[in-house]
């Protein structure tokens, strides 16, 4: 939702000194809130809105820096709609104008030309040239392509001032945590040294192949790293019948079209009778055994012990826009809350839900009941992940 009135009027930027009418222009903070909300309504309604910055660093600190401020502000305010929300993006640095509610795909080039122009044309008939060529223009879409996809997975942090600033204010939990994950990680290879020792040769006498398997993931804010398993297929084998699968999954919301599967019973993303899966293999996939060389993505840094499931690039590329939220905010984990509360449930966007949850409530005693819950879940093979 857009802010209220009452927190616009709270919030006016105040430069007395410089304006003199009203300008509903508004302050770094009000400006870095709106920003977020306007992304969360673009993550869950699917359209897009257009961020445009001024960068006016160098005119605004010359001689005549109060002058072209004020035709600034009276441009864009001629040149924008009420709707559309103004202010310091930077702190007389840069000026930000968030346009809201601006049409599909279709009509994205044509009103990013329309609108450059527009504000190009503006601006260069009331300000001096040599100010206007210090003036730096730029133009962004939420949600794009730039802001992950393709090859590149990171999203813009320029779109995440909240979630930014909810690290910044979590510092000291997030360093607790992370002292937490090393302790717990090294406990683990403790209790589990005989498993690492035993399985690696289970593996080489049943099949040919690594005893790891190392795969492309992707962690906090879209950051890629090698994910570690005991390896539980056949080597060389092709990723099309889980990619299909994954595809299914997330489209139709259950992967109902493999029919020999029940995600709901073996969890969401295994496929219950895969081919590719060695004898060995299914006995490290049923016990969750399969997971244990993540601890050593733990200590690297990669991951936690708690929190949603990596994803993998191409079931990544599946998502809708609020399903990324799962991947930006916090490290992935070993075990999380889906994996101890929603493991049978046969539905994506619920899993989702249930990271999200994650995500807003996190804590660290949070953390500690779902590591006390997970022996449970694996001993029972509930939802065998």
């Amino acid at each position: 939702m857009m802010p209220d009135k009452s927190m616009s009027n709270n919030k006016v930027i105040n430069l007395s000194e410089w304006v003199d009418f009203e300008q509903n222009f508004h302050d770094e903070g009000f400006f870095q809130v709106a920003l977020g909300i306007e992304r969360k309504r673009s993550e869950r309604s699917g359209r897009p809105f257009l961020l445009m910055l001024i960068d006016i660093k160098k005119p605004i600190h010359s001689k005549s820096g109060k002058a072209i401020f004020r035709k600034l502000v009276a441009q864009l305010n001629s040149h924008t709609r009420e709707t559309d929300i103004k202010g310091w993006h930077t702190h007389k640095s840069v000026i930000g104008v968030i346009f809201t509610e601006i049409g599909d795909e279709q009509e994205k080039e044509f009103i990013l030309e329309r609108i450059t122009q527009r504000v190009r044309n503006s601006l260069f008939y009331v300000i001096e040239s040599k100010y206007f060529h210090e003036m730096k223009l730029s133009l962004q879409w939420f949600p794009d392509e730039g802001n992950g996809g393709g090859n590149n997975y990171e999203p813009d942090p320029l779109f995440y001032p909240d979630v930014i600033e909810k690290a910044i204010h979590k510092v000291f939990s997030l360093a607790i945590k992370r002292i937490f994950d090393i302790i717990g990680s090294i406990v683990a290879f403790i209790v589990f040294s005989p498993l690492f020792l035993v399985i690696p040769v289970l593996i080489k006498l049943t099949s040919k192949g690594p005893v790891f398997f190392r795969q492309e993931r992707l962690g906090v804010f879209g950051k890629k790293f090698t994910f570690l398993k005991f390896r539980s297929m056949q080597v060389d084998t092709d990723d099309n019948i889980h990619r299909e699968y994954i595809h299914d999954l997330i489209t139709n919301g259950n992967g109902e079209s493999e029919k020999d599967d029940k995600p709901g019973e073996n969890g969401l993303y295994k496929i219950q009778s895969d081919p590719r899966v060695t004898f060995i293999g299914k006995f490290l996939r049923k016990t969750s055994l399969d997971e244990l060389p993540q601890f050593i993505n733990v200590l690297r840094g990669d991951m936690s012990l708690v929190g949603p499931r990596p994803p993998i690039p191409y079931e990544y590329d599946e998502y809708k826009i609020w399903h990324t939220r799962r991947v930006i905010e916090v490290k992935p984990g070993i075990t999380g809350l889906w994996q101890v509360e929603g493991r049978s449930s046969t539905s994506f966007d619920e899993m989702v839900r249930l990271d999200l949850k994650y995500v807003r409530e996190w804590s660290l005693w949070m953390d500690i009941k779902i590591i006390i819950k997970t022996p449970w879940v694996v001993l029972t093979g509930k939802g065998a992940y």
